[in-house]
């Protein structure tokens, strides 16, 4: 097993709590929404609760980029988010074109950040795999 950096250490204990907490605002919301059914000033404030909780995770990976040491795994972490985020805006610019014409309906914008974290998680195991198997060739 690959021993953590520091830097990656201090990352899981501030994301770990971090993301409970996203979890636990998007069900609280929604929860609050469907019991409470607020209006106006209110439902947004409800509604801004879990998008508060991501920019909290994108300043905690931020961080993590910023305190990491080792200069391969900063550039193979930012090389990942890269294509996660290319992932995400070549699929919001099909689905908009699908969009503007009406060949599909509204897609809520809400899902480009799990596919940005889906596809970053993909692109790490992916040079992860590469680089083992870089080991063993």
């Amino acid at each position: 097993m690959v021993s953590q950096t520091p830097a990656a250490q201090r990352y899981l204990k501030r994301f770990v709590p971090t993301m409970i907490g996203y979890v636990v605002a998007v069900m609280g919301a929604s929860v609050a929404v469907a019991l409470l059914q607020p209006k106006g000033a209110a439902l947004i404030a409800i509604a801004l609760v879990p998008a508060l909780a991501i920019v909290v995770l994108l300043v905690v990976i931020g961080c993590y980029v910023h305190e990491e040491t080792d200069e391969y795994l900063r550039q193979r972490i930012v090389t990942a988010m890269l294509f996660g985020i290319a992932v995400v805006l070549a699929i919001s610019a099909v689905l908009g074109f699908l969009q503007i014409y009406r060949a599909i309906g509204q897609i809520d914008v809400f899902w480009a950040f799990p596919l940005w974290c889906g596809s970053w998680g993909l692109a790490q195991c992916v040079l992860a795999w590469r680089d083992r198997m870089g080991d063993v060739a």
